[in-house]
């Protein structure tokens, strides 16, 4: 079985451009001959876990994954039992409203001193905006600037950020903007801070559920937090979001998508970095919204997410000496750099998008001017 594993494999890996312990920065070493047979039964969850485990190794990590991706090795392989139970799992039930609070506990509250070493100086987390930036501060200020401009965000106007991360969009906004605003969060760690940070300004962040929102907003914006929201609750979630929105307001929305409608995630990702997520396809959106929103604007800077994910490894690599210890071990090291290499991976092969989309209640009247 390993041999014709191990053949099977390797012939994936040829198609790939991707030579067995060679030389290029791309090519794996591997450590542990039970690798192949690992991955056949347990596919892209056994290429996550083997490698922090230490079987295999590649220098450049996200060029490796960055070939697998783009050749797209995994369609070749039989499906795994990971990826049918994480399929089964979607269908049956509805985690992430039976689960609220599990993405904020197993991944928002790891720990700030980490989110401090590897994010910008305002600890924004979704992806950047890279246009004329230079640096990952510029290019996180400038996403949060360009989503003020999209919205037309003017003094005195009441905010909603739903799924608010450490309140770095409502510190932005009402600094530069003169908002006030309410930002909403399942993450325990990013309210706590996001308050001790945002105090003296009209803004406040609140452990909620975004569900149990009540009120009315002028605007409201949701940065990087639908990937959690889960297909069997794509329609209430613009449902309550249209209940809370005033006439002639304007929602921006702010999401990671896939090219295709899927019902599940990936089963690594979910097992170790997001639980029960999955993303959105454009199809899905657009069911999800239908009647109570108009389309204004659809704007795709997935390609900026590759560079903002390096830039946060970047970050990783470098405070990893002084991260180490009993709370970050070096199989949670391999873990990160594994995420943070996947997705900028699947980001550069354009496998996956990110995208802004603007949404009005009826139409604004004359039209809206798409701003970039």
């Amino acid at each position: 079985m390993s041999e014709s594993a191990k053949r099977f494999v390797l012939r994936q890996l040829e198609r790939s451009g991707v030579a067995l312990n060679g030389p290029a920065a791309w090519d794996p070493q591997v450590h542990d001959e039970r690798l192949w047979a690992r991955l056949l039964r347990d596919g892209t969850l056994g290429l996550g876990e083997s490698y922090m485990d230490g079987w295999w190794d590649a220098a450049g990590l996200d060029q490796f994954l960055f070939r697998l991706v783009s050749s797209h090795i995994q369609d070749a392989f039989p499906r795994d039992l990971a990826e049918m139970w994480s399929v089964a799992r979607g269908r049956l039930l509805n985690l992430q409203r039976l689960r609220v609070t599990e993405v904020g506990e197993k991944h928002y509250d790891i720990g700030n001193d980490l989110y401090a070493a590897m994010l910008d100086q305002r600890l924004i987390y979704p992806c950047g905006y890279w246009k004329d930036a230079r640096t990952l501060d510029e290019a996180q200020e400038a996403k949060l600037d360009l989503v003020c401009r999209k919205l037309g965000l003017k003094p005195g106007m009441h905010v909603l950020d739903i799924g608010s991360g450490w309140g770095g969009f409502l510190k932005f906004a009402a600094e530069r903007y003169g908002i006030s605003g309410i930002g909403v969060t399942v993450s325990k760690e990013q309210a706590a801070l996001a308050n001790e940070r945002n105090a003296g300004l009209p803004v406040e962040t609140r452990l909620l559920d975004y569900q149990a929102l009540e009120g009315q907003f002028d605007r409201i914006v949701s940065i990087g937090m639908f990937e959690h929201v889960g297909y069997k609750n794509y329609r209430s979630y613009f449902e309550k979001a249209a209940s809370l929105l005033a006439p002639g307001g304007l929602f921006l929305l702010h999401t990671i998508g896939g090219h295709t409608s899927t019902t599940h995630g990936d089963p690594w990702s979910e097992k170790y970095i997001f639980p029960n997520g999955m993303l959105p396809s454009i199809a899905q959106i657009g069911r999800a919204i239908e009647g109570l929103f108009v389309m204004e604007d659809w704007h795709n800077f997935g390609a900026d997410y590759d560079r903002t994910l390096m830039a946060w490894r970047d970050n990783f690599d470098a405070a990893w000496p002084r991260l180490a210890g009993e709370k970050y071990d070096e199989r949670f090291r391999r873990m990160w750099r594994y995420y943070l290499s996947s997705f900028a991976a699947l980001f550069r092969a354009r496998n996956i998008s990110l995208w802004q989309v603007v949404l009005s209640p009826e139409g604004v009247a004359g039209g809206y001017s798409s701003i970039r």
